[in-house]
Formats: C-alpha cells, structure tokens, sequence
C-alpha cells in the first residue's frame, strides 16, 4: 500500500497565539480534525477509514484504520491526545485524532514551521485589569510553500489589523560546494 497524503493549502491552517510579551507574540500553525477527515477522504475514500478511540490509563487515543487493498486487513496507526482549554470533552479525543493523522503523514509540514514572532506594532498587546499581558488578533496564512513535507515559505496576515502582512518566511536555499 503506497499512501502519498497531500500537502496542507493555506486556508486549511489555522493560527493561534502561543504566547504575549509586551514587546512580542508568537504564534502556532495547526490544524483541525475536519482538515484530517477531508485529506483522508480525498486520498482513501470515505469508505476506507475508520477511527476508534479508546482510554488507556486515563488517556485519549484514537487509532486511524486505513483499508490495504493488497493485503486485505486494515492497517491502523494510534496516538494520545491533550485535553483542550476550551473545549474539555471533544479537545482531547480530536487531539488525539489529528496526532493518529500525523502519524499517517497529513499535515507533518507543521512541524517545519518557522518560529514566528510577531512584533508589538504588528498586533494589539493590551494589559487586563490584574495587569496580565493579552492579544485577542485573529491571524491566518495568506500563503505557505511547502517542499518535500518542509515549510520552505510562509506569509501570514493579521486580520485585525486591516488583513495587514505580519510575517514573511522563506528558506534559504543551501548550496553544495561543487565537486
């Protein structure tokens, strides 16, 4: 069984704010199970996946079973996911479900990313009323380039700052001495 999954596209990579400093943000590159769901469907079929999920010392894993047609058995490949902050009861079993899609090889390029820091005049740091540091900005990849599995270009844009460009990646090309 040769799977070749495909490349992420931008608007299938979603952005979120790791962490706020008072000089900078820096942001993560990630994507949702419905990414994983449709790459999945588009490679194999909606008829030759599966997913299961089960608990192991109190942990989340799922197993993704993809259909081998040549050996007639499902060939599954399992990992644990993290609960979420935001969503307790579906965060860690979609954890889970997008980690077994990175086992598979759907959407590994993520983690490629760059580090990606993002300057205070680039964003909205604000103090709350306890004084702790917080930027509410939505971002997106406007464009990304990806060779071989590896982000070798990245563009992202702040939406809430009239859709301005933020930041910009690109690879520097190594080359090899010539023989």
């Amino acid at each position: 069984m040769e799977l070749a999954f495909r490349d992420l596209k931008a608007d299938e990579i979603d952005v979120r704010i790791s962490t706020v400093n008072s000089n900078y943000i820096t942001l993560l590159l990630y994507k949702d199970a419905r990414v994983d769901q449709n790459i999945l469907d588009e490679t194999v079929g909606k008829m030759n996946w599966q997913r299961d999920h089960k608990e192991l010392k109190g942990n989340i894993y799922c197993g993704i079973s993809i259909w081998d047609e040549d050996k007639h058995i499902w060939v599954t490949k399992w990992d644990a996911g993290k609960e979420s902050y935001t969503e307790s009861e579906k965060g860690e079993p979609s954890d889970s479900f997008k980690r077994a899609g990175f086992n598979w090889g759907i959407g590994r390029e993520l983690y490629t990313s760059p580090f990606i820091l993002i300057a205070k005049d680039k964003c909205n740091i604000k103090a709350t009323q306890n004084k702790k540091l917080t930027c509410t900005d939505k971002f997106y990849v406007e464009a990304i380039q990806i060779q071989n599995k590896e982000i070798t270009g990245l563009a992202i844009r702040n939406k809430s700052l009239e859709n301005k460009r933020v930041f910009v990646y690109k690879k520097e090309q190594v080359c090899k001495p010539q023989e």
